[in-house]
């Protein structure tokens, strides 16, 4: 009626289809020849640049190259619309290794970006940055993650922590040290967030340097909780390497259980608890469970191949590199681990709880060890996958410990909608957990589950019933019944499932499982399970299945003089298997010839002739086999029994056999009848991985997969532990520059961290002692000295002036040519300069410097030893003490090593060292600490009684005071054998300071801004090196180098005698090699009392070969103390060295 409103199924689908489309940006995918796209990327609008960008990724998108745009889109990266960056920013990442130099074009705009006040600009432009994958810009990108790692925003910290790898992958070695530095910057950081990045950072950049984990161990697991998932499980990882590393296995843990058996339980702290109790109902069932867990817990530490590679049957007990160590479930470390991922096994995330079953399956004690049940368990009812991944994981609990799971055994009852390998998970599962008292309600299950039309199901459950026949003995014969109905091929189920029996894909499955299941039960006892044998025997003419005859055949040779009424039915079975020999398959065939070969040679009586005469029939028929296999068996076996199988007319002659044959009689009872060792095979079929890796799924060591550290193999290291130090050129901001994050660490930090001074400038690592352009690399270890050259006279005018601020050219040069001109390189030749040079040219280069790491001193520095108590006072005992350079937990403690030696020919006991004040009552910390009557607070933490002291024996106890005064002695009462003996303690300002790591330009930066009232000087004399450069003749040696002779010798008076940091050594550069005027040292620490800064400044001038006058000047906002450390400087460096010994 209305011809134009009618509507066709077609008009409408395009209507509906541009209905959908208002208000999307589908349009952009339409025309990829669009030839607006360059007029809109120069438009003067930005809602134009963003369409035309939105049309360029819709291109990439669909696989188009739009390179030719980059140079159009790179200058809008100076656009101030947040929507064109972003686009821009987009497309640069996709093409900045194609077009490497226009990428570079745009590395300023990004560096300007890092300064925008908008934090999400700043995190988009290191984004971009740390996507650039080129080796030129990887300096800058390394500078602009470190500056961004302490920006105020939690999203771009988190976005630095992300760029690490990036950065990692490029191989960057000279800026190694740096990464590593911020990645403990960012896992310092207050944000969880940020935290669980920097794990992720840490995982992939270093994960074997556990130290830096140590330093913010407690925090880290306080913050676990509330971290992000990912990063939840990748921290979970990590500490728990940490905490085996530094401890080693919880003692009272199941991993502990197996090495109870082969060591000392009081010298390996082992309770006698312990051990894997056997059950005595069940025959090697403690013996299974026992074994598992050994190779679990050698898996774990050593991985699954390498533990296999050396396993054999006679020391498969036994440990390459010795057994492992082990801590309490009461240590520090592991009680806050196990309570901070407690709560995590009812995380929303199935992966995080099933990293967290791992984490207490590991390090959890047994009794404990319940709690992550109900937690696997809720995870199988969530999707298929994580199904899967978790039963994977508790079938290798189950194994190890199959009582965690007994109670929960219809958990693992199978669903219809469950995969294939699900279903074959479960059924292994239920037949590790199976008991006496829940076998029967498993049975009734496993009848079900064998009238499955899945075959192959059908098969995993027959085996599953011979593994519970095998694990449980009193059921054994309930489960040999339902076999043998599986292996009657006209049994009822086949039958009512319409299956052929004999068809390759029908029933034939279930049978041979079937036959598998009772030959490993009959194993277990042969005669005892004659009759199951018989019964097999007389099935054989209706079984046709070639692998299940195979069996039941294999079974009659081996099996052949069991019992009593077997070896009366091995005539007629081998008459019968003769007659059907040409018919029968290779395998069967195989298995006849050897059944043959048994029971002729295990034959007596009446019956041997008849046997042999048989014996020589089938190898006739094997000799015109078609099969060249079966015919050269035939023929071996033939002249191996040439004796069994001789004409019997000559009987007289067979007698007066030789002693070849004799030899091939022995040969052939040696090939066939002796048994070979029972080598179990059982390690090589179990391959354990870590709880929840990938590896544990394929069961093989995935890319990436690391087994557990060695037990106690974490060498503390003293200068991750006290230094900040930051490496390649990466400066530092100490990483939290207050005290209560610093505090935050776990107790072994702080009793383990050693003053930064000694080692963080050249510690193990043989990194650098702050020079920010890094001028030692972390891999040179074994090389004597490293030097940089820098032109120090540029610095020290910028100093004059009060400016602090060094430009990258001199404070980080880039190549030799820029460090230097040719004209100071010829002087450093000892090459005299050209004639032509200027005055003022002249006096540049006279200034310049070498900058320097001194590689060796950390281990020849040697704290000061002061007397506490002579033997003469102390009736034999000697009391020495040296102030440590750990840093104590308690604010304004300082730690002292006080050594005890009994000089006497008398033991000595109870020995303790206490305030006068506490009458030696070992009071708690309140107690301990309380003022006395002038109003300063006097504090000694108590100190451990030694109980016991032999003539000659010495020891060593570490003890934390708090000295009220810098000059005052605090009063304490050594108590010994009953004796009350007053002793005064000393202190040395020099220790009422910590290490303040940081580089120079930081040091510049802290020193121009402590000028004036806060910097003061002081001039003395040092003669230590003139006993250094003397030989053995008493005269000046010609082989040292003098300026390293004396640069050492001044860092080692230093750091013996106070608790400071070396930054940085400058050697003067000049023709004469004996004037060392120039040479400066400098030095940092930090108050203990405040965290104030304090800056050291040592400078040498005179020749080597003489004493040095030494300019000493600190810089300190404390002025009070500030002089005082001055003084003491200046008298320690005056005084002549000791005499040696």
């Amino acid at each position: 009626m209305f011809h134009q409103f009618g509507a066709t199924a077609d008009s409408l689908s395009k209507a509906s289809t541009i209905m959908f489309r208002i208000g999307t940006d589908a349009h952009l995918y339409d025309d990829p020849d669009d030839v607006s796209i360059p007029p809109l990327l120069d438009s003067k609008f930005d809602t134009e640049k963003c369409e035309a960008l939105k049309r360029l990724l819709a291109l990439i998108a669909q696989g188009f190259d739009v390179s030719n745009y980059f140079p159009q889109v790179v200058k809008n990266v100076a656009s101030q619309s947040l929507e064109v960056k972003k686009l821009v920013y987009l497309y640069l990442l996709h093409y900045a290794e194609k077009r490497p130099n226009e990428a570079l074009l745009s590395i300023n705009y990004f560096q300007k970006d890092l300064g925008d006040p908008n934090p999400l600009v700043r995190a988009w432009a290191l984004r971009t940055m740390a996507g650039i994958r080129l080796h030129d810009v990887a300096p800058i990108v390394v500078v602009a993650v470190g500056k961004c790692a302490r920006d105020p925003s939690v999203y771009v910290r988190k976005c630095a922590a992300n760029a690490l790898p990036k950065l990692h992958d490029l191989r960057l070695e000279e800026n190694a040290g740096g990464i590593e530095e911020i990645i403990g910057i960012l896992l310092n950081d207050n944000s969880p967030s940020v935290v669980g990045a920097a794990a992720a950072a840490f995982a992939s950049v270093c994960p074997n340097n556990l130290n830096l984990i140590g330093r913010y161990y407690k925090k880290l697991c306080e913050t676990l909780p509330d971290v992000e998932e990912w990063g939840q499980i990748v921290l979970i990882e990590i500490l728990l390497r940490y905490v085996i590393a530094r401890h080693g296995l919880v003692r009272e843990s199941i991993m502990a259980c197996p090495f109870s058996k082969y060591c000392n339980s009081e010298r390996d702290g082992l309770d006698a608890d312990l051990v894997v109790k056997e059950d005595t109902n069940v025959v090697g069932s403690g013996e299974y469970q026992s074994k598992l867990l050994e190779i679990a817990s050698k898996s774990y530490l050593e991985g699954s191949e390498k533990y296999l590679s050396y396993i054999s049957y006679e020391d498969k007990g036994t440990f390459q590199s010795g057994f492992p160590k082990f801590t309490s479930a009461k240590n520090d470390d592991v009680k806050i681990l196990l309570q901070c991922t407690s709560p995590l096994l009812w995380s929303q995330n199935s992966a995080v709880i099933l990293a967290a079953a791992g984490l207490h399956w590991i390090m959890a004690p047994k009794e404990d060890l319940r709690r992550i049940v109900k937690p696997l368990l809720f995870i199988l009812r969530s999707s298929g996958a994580s199904a899967y991944v978790v039963l994977c994981n508790i079938q290798v609990f189950a194994k190890a410990m199959p009582s965690l799971f007994v109670s929960y055994s219809e958990d693992f009852f199978i669903c219809s909608s469950d995969t294939y390998q699900i279903k074959a998970l479960k059924l292994e599962i239920l037949s590790n957990i199976a008991t006496e008292s829940s076998i029967s309600v498993i049975f009734q299950e496993f009848q079900d589950y064998v009238r499955d039309s899945d075959r192959r199901f059908a098969a995993d459950t027959v085996a599953a019933i011979g593994l519970c026949a095998q694990r449980l003995p009193n059921v054994a014969n309930t489960c040999l019944e339902g076999l043998l109905a599986l292996a009657r091929p006209s049994s009822t189920i086949a039958e009512s499932l319409n299956i052929e029996t004999d068809s390759p894909g029908g029933d034939s499955i279930v049978l041979i499982q079937a036959i598998i299941s009772i030959r490993s039960i009959i194993k277990l006892d042969p005669p005892r399970h004659e009759k199951v044998i018989v019964h097999l025997m007389r099935a054989l003419d209706s079984i046709k299945v070639p692998t299940a005859r195979a069996m039941i055949i294999n079974m009659i040779g081996e099996y052949n003089s069991s019992g009593q009424l077997l070896p009366k039915m091995l005539t007629t079975v081998l008459k019968y298997l003769a007659c059907c020999f040409p018919k029968e398959a290779l395998e069967t065939k195989l298995q006849i010839l050897y059944a043959a070969v048994k029971v002729v040679l295990c034959a007596k009586g009446d019956d041997l002739c008849t046997l042999r005469k048989l014996l020589s029939y089938v190898l006739e028929l094997a000799k015109c086999d078609r099969n060249y296999d079966v015919r050269d068996r035939a023929r071996v076996m033939k002249k191996l029994l040439s004796q069994y199988i001789c004409s019997f007319e000559l009987v007289e002659e067979a007698q007066c056999v030789s002693d070849i044959e004799n030899m091939s009689c022995l040969l052939a009872e040696r090939f066939f009848l002796e048994k070979p060792k029972s080598m179990s095979t059982e390690p090589n079929n179990y391959r354990f991985y870590l709880p929840g890796s990938l590896s544990q799924i394929v069961l093989h060591a995935a890319p990436g997969y690391n087994p557990l550290p060695e037990p106690c193999s974490l060498t503390i290291d003293d200068s991750s532990y006290g230094s900040n130090i930051m490496k390649g050129g990466i400066p530092s901001d100490s990483y939290g520059v207050d005290d209560s994050e610093r505090a935050s660490g776990s107790s072994s930090d702080n009793s383990n961290s050693s003053d930064g001074s000694q080692v963080s400038e050249a510690g193990s690592s043989g990194s650098d002692v702050g020079d920010e352009s890094g001028s030692a690399s972390e891999g040179d270890e074994n090389t004597g000295l490293l030097i940089n050259f820098s032109d120090v006279g540029n610095t020290a005018y910028a100093q004059h002036n009060g400016n602090s601020q060094v430009t990258d050219s001199q404070s980080r040069p880039n190549d030799f040519g820029e460090l230097m001109s040719n004209r100071a390189l010829e002087s450093w030749l000892d090459e005299s300069p050209d004639s032509s040079q200027n005055a003022p040219e002249t006096s540049s280069f006279q200034n310049s410097s070498a900058r320097i790491s001194i590689g060796a001193i950390s281990g020849k520095v040697k704290p000061k030893s002061y007397a506490l108590l002579d033997t003469v006072n102390g009736s034999g005992l000697r009391v020495d003490y040296v102030f440590s350079s750990e840093v104590s937990s308690k604010p304004s403690f300082v730690c002292l090593e006080v050594s005890f030696k009994n000089c006497s020919t008398e033991p000595k006991d109870k020995i303790l060292l206490f305030d006068e004040n506490t009458e030696g009552s070992q009071n708690n910390s309140e107690q301990a600490s309380r003022k006395n009557e002038s109003g300063d607070v006097k504090t000694l933490v108590p100190m451990e009684e030694i109980p016991y002291l032999e003539p000659g024996q010495s020891t060593t106890k570490i003890m934390e005071v708090h000295f009220h005064h810098h000059l005052l002695p605090i009063k304490l009462v050594l108590r010994c054998s009953g004796l009350k003996l007053p002793v005064k303690l000393w202190p040395d300002i020099g220790y009422f300071v910590k290490p303040l790591p940081m580089d120079d330009k930081e040091f510049f930066m802290k020193e121009s801004q402590l000028r004036g009232m806060f910097e003061y000087n002081r001039r003395c004399t040092f003669i230590d090196h003139v006993k250094e450069l003397k030989d053995d003749k008493g005269e000046i040696s010609l082989v040292k180098d003098k300026f390293l002779v004396v640069c050492e010798t001044l860092g080692l008076k230093m750091l013996s005698n106070a608790n400071l940091s070396l930054v940085s050594v400058d050697m003067p550069v000049t023709t004469n090699h004996d004037d060392v005027s120039g040479l400066c040292s400098r030095f940092t620490c930090e108050l203990l009392s405040n965290a104030m800064p304090c800056l050291i400044t040592v400078t040498l001038e005179g020749h080597c070969s003489e004493p040095l006058s030494a300019t000493v000047k600190v810089n300190c906002e404390e002025t009070v103390f500030g002089l005082n450390l001055l003084n003491r400087i200046v008298s320690f460096l005056a005084e002549p060295p000791p005499l040696s010994s």
